[in-house]
C-alpha cells in the first residue's frame, strides 16, 4: 500500500488499515474518558475534531495533566515506539466534544513500515507533544495559582489560539471546570482568577471561548 505524502493527515490516517481495516469513528462528549491507564493498547486514534487531555495518574490519587492534544493529532502510540504489546500509559479524557477516527495497531506499524514519510510525520508529531508535555510541567511547577492559570492560558494561545484584532482567541469552549482540572485547582479559584484577568482587561471572554489581548503582556506581568 502506497500512501501519498500529499494527502491530509486524515485521508492518510484513513488509508492505513486499507480496505480490510476501515477506521472506526468514535465520538466522546467532553469528560467521558477514552482509554484508561493499564488498558491494553490495541488501536491508535487520530483526532478528527475537539481536543483530547492526556494525564498520568499516582498512586496517591493526584491526577496531573501532561498534553492538550488539538486537531490533526495522532495518540495511543507507545507500542510503536516499544516495539512490542504495551498498556495504555496515560488517561485520556475527551476535554471537549470529540471525534476520533481509529485503526488497529498492526496496520498502523505495517504503513509506517511500507511508508517513510509516514513515519516522519508521526514523529513530528510526537516532537510537538513532548515540548508541550515540558510546558505543562513547567506550568505545574507554578506554586500560586495565578501563575499556573496564565501558562496553561499561553500555552493554549500557542497550539489553539487564533489571531484577531483584539488578540488572540483560544478556539475551544472551556468551562471553569475544566482549566481547574487542568491546572490542579479549584473552578472556584479559577472563576476568581478568570475575573481579575478580565478586571484587568487581559482577557475577554465569549461564549466560553477567551481572547488574550496582548500574550507578550500577559506573561510578563503574571509569570
Amino acid at each position: 500500500m502506497v500512501i501519498s505524502p500529499d494527502k491530509s493527515l486524515a485521508s492518510m490516517f484513513r488509508q492505513m488499515g486499507g480496505n480490510a481495516y476501515p477506521p472506526m469513528v468514535e465520538t466522546f462528549e467532553r469528560g467521558k474518558t477514552i482509554f484508561f491507564p493499564g488498558d491494553p493498547a490495541e488501536r491508535v486514534y487520530f483526532l478528527q475534531k475537539g481536543a483530547v487531555k492526556l494525564s498520568r495518574v499516582y498512586e496517591a490519587g493526584e491526577e496531573i495533566t501532561v498534553a492538550l492534544l488539538r486537531e490533526n493529532s495522532v495518540f495511543g502510540v507507545l507500542s510503536l515506539i516499544t516495539g512490542q504489546k504495551a498498556d495504555r500509559f496515560y488517561h485520556a479524557v475527551a476535554f471537549t466534544p470529540v471525534e476520533l477516527l481509529s485503526v488497529p495497531i498492526e496496520q498502523v506499524e505495517k504503513a509506517l513500515k511500507e511508508n517513510p514519510d509516514l513515519s516522519m510525520w508521526m514523529l513530528k508529531g510526537l516532537s510537538s507533544r513532548i515540548l508541550q508535555t515540558e510546558m505543562m510541567i513547567e506550568t505545574l511547577a507554578h506554586r500560586d495559582m495565578g501563575s499556573r492559570l496564565v501558562s496553561f492560558l499561553l500555552i493554549l494561545c500557542r497550539d489553539f489560539g487564533v489571531p484577531g484584532q483584539n488578540g488572540i482567541t483560544i478556539d475551544l469552549k472551556l468551562s471553569h471546570q475544566a482549566i481547574a482540572e487542568a491546572i490542579g485547582s479549584t473552578r472556584v479559584t479559577v472563576t476568581r482568577l478568570l475575573g481579575d484577568l478580565r478586571q484587568d482587561e487581559m482577557i475577554s471572554i465569549h461564549k466560553k471561548k477567551i481572547t488574550v489581548h496582548n500574550p507578550v503582556m500577559l506573561s510578563q506581568q503574571f509569570t
